[in-house]
């Protein structure tokens, strides 16, 4: 602002000086004789010349050096430009800009200098100016805010050094994270505060919070959470819902906000006339009746509209319509509180995949993308398996962001596919420790690339150390073996287990499998795989049971093997809904020691009783035979412990009660019905409870001999159980009480498992 008063002083000046009137400044003045450049020190006079808009030779017009006088200080070199006339000699005096030395930052302990770094525009070596460097501390600024410092203040200082340099310091005072105190709800109705809440990603500020940012206030999250709460009361069947507005306020102490959400929630509205109109050939209206997730009279549902339309566009896809648009009609009636809903099926227009770029990916080749891509150039385009194959890329875990889209081609009937994706760390080292009374202390130590090359294969070293059983593997996949969809790989294996509790033994397993796997649908898959293993008996304590030490020394098995899994649950870490078949066959007998034949099967249901509340009902049995020898103890069952709760690992099942030790079993079953429910506790605290009641048997064992007990009972349980999901990885206790047994039995009302990973 100095620089352009100075001008315009200037300007005056000049007028006066030529002896022109202002009514008269456009009028040419004497032509300049000379000009002159004073003051520069380390910029060439010809550069500063070149900034300049008149010449020598030039009409002296104030105008025009006025202009010039600008473009010097556009260049951004200069602090201060004066312009002097004498006579017909034009002198221009310039003040440079210094040259920055050094960029420091001070103070920063919550963002690193790195970051910063990289978030200025200014640089050692390069000019210093007061705008650039508001700028870049308004930056830093935001960068704090971003990350929920909202208290936090940038003041930049200069320290003067020679030859007009400067060194650049940016002083920061992080101040305290910037939480959100309370967050409040106007003109809700239907739903009480805290259901909403639970609904949107911003919470409240809490003890508990410390290794979460949610309760840091953050304007782009607030934005996103008026859409989460528009979703939840569409699916809630309030169809004129509306977010009215979302304000944060500073709290006066500037160390929290005080979130207010004013909501419009509108009446409740039910489904009415579902109907389906098509006027595609040959297929009737009737025979996609049964892809409507609704019915009349249930609560509107905007996210089960959009699943309808999933689900009757892939059928039209399987019946060969890849062009089929589905279009809903909504009519709403605000009388009837109802809102019909035709699903209009008709023929869209023929485009073709012309073809498939792939950008982003810097490490990841382009056919790991294109294997999941359910289109490929020339296709029929189809909405449904575009959206099927972008999950499908999300779903390999390689990329921080995954967007699939359209956009048209060379030609009308033709459609270019665009796979955007951002590459993240697909290494990863990992640390585990923890307890369980199964096991005692453990360690667990892992060293694994999930793309190895950018190829997508896996591979993976693992350690694991606990008080009975220390384990060592090394195992590879390839997930498109011979370029199939076939999974191919291959584990050796070393793992020795210290049953001297159980049954006064140690055990040790040397080897190596090959497996492949592939899936047959969406919900069916089966795997094969071919292990060799060396199988040792030592350590057999002097005072072990004779059928123990019968069994000590090594055996090589040879074995091959094959499960078949059909899987319908929403999540495979914690399910609440659906179920899955497990059916699982071995042979050993081609080369070895052994020969035996082994089946297991499973199944699992689960089903939302209510909100957070999820019932469980699994099972599972097995039974091995051998066909030449009897099974070895290695190769038997062992129940207790995690599959039959209030009873030890090893607890059931034949013994020899003449030294007490667990001789396994060859037939086996077991069976838990459990509810889990939240605990009334703040959600993000992590803490469920559980009540359940297991069951199950062992039995069946070749030997025959008075001393061995084996009675086939059926065991049974009862218990209560505490699950919390910590910072520091999954803990669970249950409490189980027995109610059915022998007397032999080995019991354990009380169970511990903790573990975690970083």
């Amino acid at each position: 602002m100095g620089g352009r008063l100075r001008a315009l002083a200037v300007v005056a000046a000049l007028l006066a000086a030529i002896g022109l009137p202002a009514a008269r400044a456009q009028q040419p003045g004497p032509p300049i004789s000379e000009i002159r450049v004073e003051g520069n020190q380390r910029i060439e006079t010809e550069t500063v010349r070149s900034y300049l808009t008149v010449r020598e030779g030039d009409p002296l017009d104030p105008f025009t050096l006025n202009e010039s006088l600008r473009a010097l200080f556009a260049s951004g070199l200069f602090a201060d430009a004066t312009v002097t006339v004498e006579g017909t000699s034009v002198i221009i005096r310039v003040s440079e800009n210094p040259i920055i030395n050094r960029v420091i930052f001070e103070g920063n302990d919550r963002i690193d200098t790195n970051v910063l770094e990289a978030e200025v525009q200014s640089r050692p070596r390069t000019v210093y100016t007061q705008t650039q460097v508001a700028e870049d501390a308004d930056r830093v600024l935001e960068l704090y805010r971003r990350s929920g410092r909202y208290a936090a203040s940038v003041e930049p200082k200069i320290i003067a050094l020679d030859q007009n340099r400067v060194d650049l310091i940016f002083e920061i005072n992080e101040g305290p994270l910037t939480g959100v105190e309370r967050i409040s709800f106007v003109g809700n109705r239907a739903f009480s505060d805290s259901t909403l809440r639970s609904e949107i990603l911003t919470e409240e500020s809490a003890w508990w919070r410390i290794l979460s940012t949610t309760d840091n206030y953050d304007p782009d999250r607030l934005t996103f959470d008026r859409e989460l709460l528009r979703n939840f009361y569409l699916s809630e069947g309030y169809a004129d819902f509306r977010v009215v507005s979302a304000v944060a306020e500073l709290s006066p102490e500037g160390d929290g906000f005080f979130v207010t959400f004013t909501v419009e929630e509108g009446e409740r509205y039910t489904f009415g006339n579902i109907d389906v109109v098509s006027s595609l050939p040959d297929v009737a209206p009737e025979e996609l009746q049964g892809d409507i997730t609704t019915e009349s009279g249930d609560w509107y549902d905007a996210s089960e509209v959009e699943r309808t339309i999933q689900n009757i566009t892939d059928r039209l896809g399987s019946l060969g319509y890849a062009f089929a648009e589905v279009r809903p009609r909504i009519e709403r009636n605000r009388d009837t509180l109802t809102i019909d809903v035709t699903y209009e099926v008709q023929e869209g227009p023929r485009v073709y995949v012309q073809r498939i770029d792939i950008v982003g990916n810097v490490r990841t080749e382009d056919e790991v993308i294109r294997r999941e891509m359910r289109l490929v150039e020339g296709d029929a385009f189809n909405i449904a398996r575009l959206r099927r194959s972008e999950q499908e890329i999300r779903n390999l875990d390689f990329f921080q962001t995954v967007d699939v889209s359209s956009i048209p081609g060379d030609n009308p009937d033709q459609t270019v596919i665009v796979v955007e994706v951002e590459e993240k760390s697909t290494g990863e080292l990992s640390i585990g420790a923890g307890y369980s009374t199964s096991d005692g202390a453990l360690a667990d130590f892992t060293l694994r690339e999930r793309n190895l090359l950018g190829r997508g294969q896996d591979l993976r070293l693992g350690l694991s150390l606990a008080t009975s059983r220390q384990e060592i593997d090394l195992s590879f996949t390839e997930p498109y073996f011979l370029d199939r969809n076939l999974a191919a790989g291959f584990d050796v294996f070393r793992v020795t287990r210290d049953r001297q509790d159980i049954a006064s033994y140690d055990a040790e397993e040397t080897g190596a499998s090959l497996r492949a796997g592939y899936s047959i649908n969406e919900s069916l898959s089966q795997t094969w795989t071919y292990t060799f293993r060396q199988d040792k008996i030592t350590d057999v304590d002097e005072s072990a049971s004779r059928f123990v030490k019968e069994q000590e020394g090594e055996r090589f098995t040879s074995l091959i093997g094959t499960q078949i899994l059909y899987d319908e649950r929403d999540s495979r870490v914690r399910p609440t809904d659906g179920y899955f078949l497990r059916l699982g066959t071995e042979f050993a007998g081609l080369g070895g020691d052994v020969t035996f034949a082994r089946g297991t099967i499973g199944a699992g249901f689960y089903y939302p009783l209510f909100e957070g509340v999820v019932a469980e009902l699994s099972a599972e049995a097995g039974v091995v035979h051998g066909l030449d020898d009897d099974v070895a103890i290695f190769n038997r069952f062992f129940v207790g412990g995690r599959d039959l709760r209030g009873f030890q690992r090893g607890g059931i099942g034949p013994r020899d009660l003449s030294t007490d030790d667990a001789l396994g079993g060859n037939a086996f079953f077991t069976g838990t019905a459990e509810v889990s429910f939240p605990l009334g506790l703040p959600e993000e605290l992590g803490l469920s409870g559980a009540i359940f009641a297991d069951f199950g048997t062992l039995t069946s064992i070749d030997e025959s001999d008075p001393t061995i007990a084996d009675s086939g009972l059926i065991r049974s349980s009862v218990g209560i159980g505490f699950l919390w999901d910590s910072p520091f990885g999954p803990v669970r206790v249950d409490i189980a009480q027995p109610i059915t047994k022998e007397d032999y039995d080995e019991t354990e009302r009380f169970s511990f498992s903790f573990g975690t990973r970083f």
